[in-house]
């Protein structure tokens, strides 16, 4: 289940959304040299609002496959139709929050998508942040690094929160700023030692 987008079609989306976008959030992206301009890696950002799932692309410049809700790709109304077609259309993974075996599946298909060489971005905590501040992560981003030896690229977002509240519809404007970091190498962790 990867991202079955052309590349034209890739590049028309980003372009037709990444200009209008720029515009209204006056757009920052500081530690662009980090981003690898090819290849598969692993985008893990904090969480602020829906507007985070057009600004990582925006910014990192690259398609990129995200997880989203099961419940996003509820096909039997109009809205869930609407939805689902949005969903698919920016290469979102559903995820089922019920744990176990259906989310060990939505991991398969991050897998098979960086295996392609494509950029998969996940949020470590889970949910959106209700108040602006960092939470606890979950550890599926380090097993899927460790698994796929897809490098990590740190991404903290700022002011998406302001650019779309939660329970808004479309953004309004307000100045976002994306900072990525330096590269986290699986391998870094896993010389010397039995990677599991």
């Amino acid at each position: 289940m990867g991202d079955r987008r052309s590349p034209l079609e890739i590049a028309l989306r980003t372009v037709i959304v990444g200009i209008p976008f720029r515009l209204i959030s006056q757009l920052k992206v500081t530690g662009r040299e980090h981003i690898p301009k090819t290849g598969p890696v692993i985008i893990v950002a904090n969480h602020l609002s829906a507007a985070d799932a057009i600004v990582v692309p925006v910014a990192t410049g690259r398609p990129v496959c995200f997880m989203g809700k099961a419940e996003y790709f509820d096909r039997s109304t109009l809205k869930g139709k609407a939805m689902a077609s949005f969903m698919n259309s920016i290469g979102t993974i559903p995820v089922e929050r019920s744990g176990g075996r259906a989310a060990l599946a939505s991991l398969d298909a991050a897998q098979q998508a960086l295996s392609e060489g494509k950029v998969f971005a996940l949020h470590p905590e889970g949910t959106r942040s209700p108040d602006g501040r960092l939470y606890r992560g979950r550890t599926g981003a380090a097993r899927l690094a460790l698994k796929t030896g897809a490098p990590l690229l740190p991404c903290g977002i700022v002011g998406t929160d302001k650019l779309q509240p939660a329970g808004q519809r479309f953004p309004h404007p307000a100045k976002v700023t994306v900072r990525f970091g330096p590269l986290i190498l699986p391998t870094d962790y896993t010389e010397g030692t039995a990677a599991s």
